[in-house]
């Protein structure tokens, strides 16, 4: 077995600009451009070339749990729970449309080709056409919440909270395949685009790897965690990955090797107090980002020399 790589942590910032549990982050239209929004409602926009306060886009009465920037439009969806989606124009703060969706959490949020992707409570999915706000379909798809969109040229990966996952055609819309994967929620997706492995992270604190063409091919799982996975993305050269979980760590790990190689807590490089909810691995300095029920948000630098 390879020798693993030296890894040195470094923590860069803390933004603490949200007066609850922050749910989650989104990249933005320029690589030092970032996105926040959680229990409180505030939408922010934050700037990695400085560590001033951020830029509040929208405030809205109920929490967010998923953000969606779109590029083409510049425009940023927010999920407000029980109230729909909001489309955001970040040129001037202006909201673009809105669509109310039922009384429902709205747990992730995608766009690809034209269409936007909402995964809801209580099994609901939409499939929404960006232009028009229209609904092109509205399925229930499981008995429980639907946690993670992931999309995949023309199709998309969606977890839920029974332990499945649903893959989408999005062209015809129809559900190609239902797989159980997990004891508990999915929720987590990330796709190492060369090697078409799926990486899942559940509530069971297992991470696991698939065979994307082959979605019942399970080629390893890993004990990874003391609690749930929130999130699992890829380092942007596809060699190393984080977790982020409610046991309050990141964890990084080496894909190749299928192995831990840094664990980031309180007690060691001052990490988070609470649960960490969701990860950016930054194309910015290639910054690690990440976000907690603790109300704040931190930026790592994870320096890997082999």
């Amino acid at each position: 077995m390879s020798t693993l790589p030296k890894v040195e942590i470094t923590k860069i910032h803390t933004y603490t600009g949200h007066k609850d549990a922050v749910y989650t982050i989104e990249p933005g239209g320029e690589d030092h451009l970032f996105y926040s929004s959680g229990g409180d409602g505030h939408v922010i926009e934050w700037d990695l070339h400085n560590y001033e306060n951020g830029r509040l886009i929208a405030k809205v009465d109920s929490s967010v749990y998923a953000l969606c920037y779109v590029p083409e439009h510049d425009i940023l969806i927010v999920g407000q729970n029980y109230e729909g989606i909001h489309l955001i124009r970040l040129s001037d703060r202006s909201e673009a449309g809105s669509l109310q969706l039922g009384k429902l959490a709205i747990y992730d949020i995608q766009y690809t080709q034209g269409l936007v992707l909402v995964a809801c409570a209580e099994g609901e999915f939409f499939i929404i056409d960006m232009k028009s706000l229209k609904v092109l379909k509205r399925s229930v798809m499981s008995e429980k919440n639907l946690r993670e969109i992931l999309v995949i040229d023309d199709r998309c990966f969606v977890g839920a909270s029974d332990g499945q996952i649903i893959r989408v055609d999005l062209k015809s819309f129809e559900i190609e395949n239902q797989t159980m994967v997990h004891e508990k929620s999915v929720f987590g997706l990330a796709h190492h685009v060369k090697d078409q492995v799926l990486l899942t992270a559940s509530r069971d604190a297992r991470l696991k790897y698939w065979d994307v063409s082959q979605q019942e091919n399970e080629l390893e799982s890993i004990n990874a965690h003391m609690y749930a996975i929130n999130d699992v993305v890829f380092r942007p050269d596809y060699q190393y990955f984080a977790t982020a979980s409610m046991d309050k760590t990141i964890k990084i790990w080496d894909y190749e090797q299928r192995r831990l190689i840094k664990v980031i807590d309180k007690a060691r490089h001052g990490g988070h107090l609470t649960s960490v909810n969701k990860l950016i691995w930054s194309g910015f300095k290639q910054f690690l980002i990440s976000c907690s029920d603790d109300r704040s948000i931190s930026v790592w630098d994870i320096n890997i020399a082999k």
